[in-house]
């Protein structure tokens, strides 16, 4: 069966289509969304057959899938981290919601969930309000990477449309957000003193 296709207008998202969308993935539905940056695919943290199909869709082990959280809000992310240091919780608040993916020290809820001796976690609360709005209904961080293109010169793809021609068949619920950004979030390591940056995308930190 096809996925759902919701047409979902970025600034002023329709309640009844979130609710839609949040109830397949609470019901362990797997989903394409928006973000700020790059289109994602995820499912919600505790489907893990949700999780395992997507890492066999990347054609890797559970494990070894570099998947980010994402988060509605900074208060539901305490719960899956260490105590965040003074300085850490500043940047974190002046940069989110944004197209980040910071990297913390994970508490010991992340190995047991995920059945791996995983130390940290990228996560990201973007900046976009469809895709918040879905996680707070679904009240839990949703696991995701980002969806990427088969040709060899561009990463991502950016169409909805074409994402749905593409994926339609492999996942539940595919939301229409329009046009996605080719450029990933910028990825800070936070769990020393300093921050480093991987990887410079779309964001631009502010310390």
């Amino acid at each position: 069966m096809a996925a759902e296709f919701y047409r979902i207008h970025p600034e002023t998202p329709s309640n009844r289509l979130v609710s839609k969308a949040a109830q397949i993935l609470k019901n362990n539905g797997i989903a394409i969304y928006p973000t700020d940056s790059v289109y994602g695919l995820g499912c919600k943290l505790s489907n893990k057959k949700g999780i395992e199909k997507i890492a066999q869709f990347k054609g890797l082990k559970t494990k070894n899938v570099k998947f980010s959280f994402l988060f509605s809000d900074i208060g539901q992310i305490e719960e899956y981290t260490l105590p965040l240091s003074k300085q850490t919780f500043k940047i974190i608040k002046k940069n989110l919601p944004g197209p980040f993916t910071f990297i913390l020290p994970a508490s010991n809820k992340i190995p047991k969930l995920l059945e791996s001796s995983r130390k940290t976690l990228g996560i990201r609360i973007p900046d976009n309000n469809i895709i918040r709005d879905i996680i707070r209904l679904v009240d839990e961080p949703i696991l995701n990477i980002s969806v990427h293109d088969d040709d060899e010169i561009i990463e991502y793809t950016t169409d909805p449309e074409l994402i749905y021609d593409n994926f339609k068949n492999n996942v539940d619920v595919i939301i229409n957000g329009g046009y996605g950004f080719i450029y990933p979030s910028t990825v800070v390591d936070l769990t020393e003193d300093e921050p480093v940056i991987v990887r410079q995308g779309i964001g631009e930190l502010i310390l």
